[in-house]
């Protein structure tokens, strides 16, 4: 599915986090176009460690890749963080990312290393600083459906005001899409779309101070993008805690009140019929030997 075809046409796009195979694999399945690629969840996911710029640029890159060939033809929008350093390390890190497949590659303008847009003690780059980053990203681009998403952490020290100036800025430097991050009303987000002539992407991080609205009222505000990066994370944590806080009390999985997925199907899910047809394919070759 090729977003820039689709945001030229109007459409929306309503794309949840993957934080492992297992979610994106499930979000394929369910039928959805588009994923997004989180920093924050698939660091936490394959390494159990916060998002403050621990993993590495080589860590992240060989994820995504895993992605992207887990869910095929489905579109992935990534985020790069910082770039993973300096103008180079933009540079590198947008080719490395395009050449895995991913149709979206953001960025944002924290210093590095970088923390979670909603957790505190973020420090920003200028806003000269960044459009530089813009500039190098989109340079880097090989491909013409490639769309650099710049993202702004500004809000959290300086305010609305600083948002809507970066967001002008960013689209002025050429970044195809938008990303105002840690708007906290709904006349914030009806402001910011109608001040910028491009698409805006909004982050629907369950459990922060942004407002988490349904694809359809952010459809109608304005918004082109909604990501929900932490909604099935979260979901699953609750499941697996309720279970094993069972298992722990009761020794035994089973209960009326934990519902597990069935394995069956499970094992459909992760491709076990490939391998089931295979084996059959081959098993009298094998006799014959």
């Amino acid at each position: 599915m090729n977003i820039k075809a689709r945001l030229a046409a109007g459409e929306f796009i309503c794309a949840p986090g993957t934080q492992d195979m297992v979610s994106a694999l499930i979000a394929k399945d369910l039928g959805f176009d588009t994923v997004y690629a989180s920093g924050y969840w698939m660091v936490a996911s394959a390494f159990g460690l916060p998002d403050a710029g621990i993993a590495t640029y080589t860590q992240m890159l060989e994820r995504i890749s895993t992605l992207a060939k887990t869910v095929g033809d489905t579109a992935i929008i990534a985020d790069a963080d910082t770039g993973y350093g300096g103008l180079l390390n933009v540079r590198e890190t947008v080719r490395g990312y395009e050449a895995a497949g991913v149709q979206v590659i953001q960025i944002e303008d924290q210093q590095f290393p970088k923390k979670c847009g909603h957790t505190p003690n973020k420090k920003v780059i200028t806003t000269k600083e960044m459009v530089t980053k813009i500039k190098v990203a989109k340079e880097a681009c090989s491909k013409d459906e490639t769309l650099i998403s710049a993202r702004t952490d500004v809000y959290q020290s300086q305010g609305y005001a600083a948002v809507l100036e970066r967001a002008i800025a960013f689209a002025d430097a050429g970044a195809d899409i938008i990303f105002p991050e840690g708007l906290t009303s709904e006349q914030e987000m009806r402001d910011i779309c109608k001040a910028i002539d491009k698409p805006i992407m909004v982050n629907m991080a369950d459990g922060t101070d942004t407002p988490i609205l349904s694809a359809k009222e952010l459809q109608d505000i304005g918004f082109s993008i909604a990501i929900f990066p932490g909604t099935s994370t979260l979901a699953a944590t609750t499941a697996m805690y309720n279970a094993l806080s069972h298992l722990k009390q009761y020794g035994t999985s089973q209960s009326k009140d934990v519902e597990l997925y069935d394995f069956q199907k499970f094992n459909r899910l992760i491709g076990f019929e490939d391998i089931w047809e295979f084996d059959r394919r081959w098993a009298e070759d094998e006799k014959d030997d």
